[in-house]
């Protein structure tokens, strides 16, 4: 099990909003039953990759979070930022081999840690998500595509607005959804972090449209998704006495139809990076 270090809640330290980026990332890694996804008992709807490389991966991109969180704290353009948002995907393909684990996690905590880099230089007020929609929401919108990425195709094929329509508006899904839920969930189990999290990421899975899961199975894929994990959620979530064997088999069912719901992977990190540093 992964030791988590305290949140840089009180510090405008760029190194230490590096280092709770990365160890958000291994405590994603760090929570069973999340649905077909990675995780230290087993992997999930993947063959490419285990908890091991995920961790690796973490551990690479801890100082590329800290380079974003400093850019944010110059005022640096979205062209800076995408720099090294280019810098840390070249750092996370050569240590895992040249398998993406977290692309999209380098581009939304990415953006987290800038927005939170400027808050901190600025005394800006507002959340994170704030911050990047009014500095940097037009230019993500505007930027280069990557045609071949699963998202570009998902958002061709399906008409899906992905991370970038999500970055654009300041993450929604992560103010309206993850965070409310992380914090139903400590209710609903109170001093089991883990069964928070469980909880958050099944109400992501519930509400966001993943592209993930829509190019690995189509909108009858992320229909499916979806359904069970409402129905995990309405019968209690993690408030249920048997949560952890209702989510298990939530998990086998995603496991059997190879479904893995990774931006929403993504969004509980980033989720419990923002609740780490004040939302």
């Amino acid at each position: 099990m992964t030791t988590v270090n305290a949140s840089p809640r009180e510090t405008h330290d760029a190194a230490a909003t590096g280092r709770w980026a990365s160890e958000c990332l291994k405590l994603e890694v760090a929570t069973y039953p999340k649905p077909g996804l990675v995780s230290h008992v087993d992997t999930g709807a993947h063959q490419d990759m285990d908890a091991a490389l995920l961790e690796t991966s973490a551990e690479t991109l801890e100082a590329y979070f800290a380079d974003l969180a400093e850019a944010g704290a110059a005022g640096a353009p979205m062209g800076r930022l995408r720099v090294i948002g280019l810098a840390a995907e070249h750092a996370m393909l050569a240590a895992t081999g040249g398998v993406n684990t977290h692309r999209g996690a380098i581009f939304g905590m990415g953006l987290l840690c800038a927005a939170a880099g400027f808050r901190g230089a600025y005394t800006t007020p507002g959340t994170l998500g704030a911050i990047v929609a009014a500095r940097w929401g037009i230019d993500i919108l505007d930027g280069p595509v990557a045609l071949r990425s699963h998202g570009a195709q998902v958002a061709r094929r399906h008409g899906a607005g992905g991370a970038r329509a999500q970055a654009a508006a300041g993450f929604p899904a992560l103010y309206e959804v993850a965070l409310p839920a992380l914090l139903q969930g400590r209710i609903l189990a109170p001093g089991d972090a883990e069964a928070a999290r469980v909880q958050a990421c099944l109400s992501l899975i519930a509400s966001v449209e993943d592209t993930n899961l829509l190019y690995r199975g189509g909108p009858q894929g992320l229909a499916f998704a979806r359904r069970l994990a409402q129905r995990f959620l309405d019968a209690g979530g993690v408030g249920a006495a048997d949560w952890r064997a209702r989510a298990a088999r939530v998990h086998q069912a995603f496991v059997a139809r190879r479904l893995s719901p990774g931006g929403c992977a993504d969004l509980l990190a980033m989720a419990l990076f923002a609740d780490g540093v004040g939302a």
